[in-house]
């Protein structure tokens, strides 16, 4: 990718830098057509929250960093998205936390899983389950997403995971696991789902991640507890749609957005 066709005075360097990342994950294997479109549908929700990490967002990126430290079996699941966009974050958080990466695919092929292992372990991962592990299945889970890694996804007690399908974190859930998610869209079924959830852009939110978990490295394992135990995943989604909402009525309120009703709608 050359980095240099955007300048960075653009408004939209990041945004758009983040769209390159895609396309080019899309061109090696990686991303599939469907994943461009659901970048899409996150970007949207990261231009209502301002484009910006959150403090509920920081509050469970702690709580994320904490339990990951907790967790006898902790492993991230990473899919073509997740990996193309943040693949250099993820490799530093996994390998910080000693954490095992298992690749999944909604849209399944062993050459992708294949693919975007190759990608991974060039970055430095050194603890990478997807095509060579042995194969179980997630129960009640029907797609392809359901074949996980019994040494990984199947046996963990905790899993970080990003740009998600909804009916895999509530499988997950329904299996005893603790899940963190990240995901811009805090109405999905992932969101809603998940034990913690990161409401933010993931190469921000990993980035973040990475600060914490070098400082929480350094806690006792009491303290670790306490954080997780006071974290509240239904303040924070309550959070952030008060922060969409308020910038909504900030919009309002410049002229930037005409107000309308259910009646006018109806008429």
């Amino acid at each position: 990718m050359d980095e240099f066709k955007i300048p960075k005075s653009h408004p939209r360097y990041h945004s758009l830098l983040i769209r390159e990342k895609l396309v080019e994950g899309f061109k090696k294997g990686m991303v599939v057509p469907e994943g461009l479109i659901a970048h899409g549908r996150g970007e949207a929700f990261d231009y209502l929250l301002g484009e910006k990490t959150h403090e509920f967002a920081i509050a469970s990126i702690k709580a994320t960093i904490a339990s990951l430290l907790l967790a006898k079996s902790p492993i991230i699941s990473v899919n073509g998205n997740l990996a193309a966009l943040a693949g250099e974050q993820i490799v530093e958080l996994s390998n910080l936390l000693e954490v095992p990466i298992e690749v999944n695919l909604f849209y399944r092929t062993e050459e992708r899983i294949r693919v975007i292992e190759r990608y991974l372990k060039d970055l430095g991962a050194r603890n990478v389950l997807g095509s060579d592990c042995k194969k179980t299945f997630i129960p009640g889970l029907e797609s392809s997403r359901g074949i996980v890694c019994l040494n990984g996804i199947y046996s963990a007690d905790f899993v970080l995971l990003g740009i998600e399908d909804g009916d895999r974190t509530e499988a997950l859930r329904r299996m005893g696991k603790k899940v963190a998610a990240i995901d811009l869209n805090p109405f999905s079924r992932t969101a809603q789902m998940a034990n913690i959830t990161i409401i933010d852009e993931a190469t921000r939110a990993l980035s973040k991640a990475i600060e914490v978990a070098k400082e929480f490295k350094k806690l006792e394992r009491d303290e670790l507890e306490n954080i997780v135990k006071n974290y509240d995943n239904r303040r924070v989604l309550s959070e952030a749609f008060k922060t969409i909402l308020q910038r909504l009525e900030d919009a309002k309120r410049r002229g930037l957005l005409i107000s309308f009703s259910t009646h006018s709608i109806t008429k």
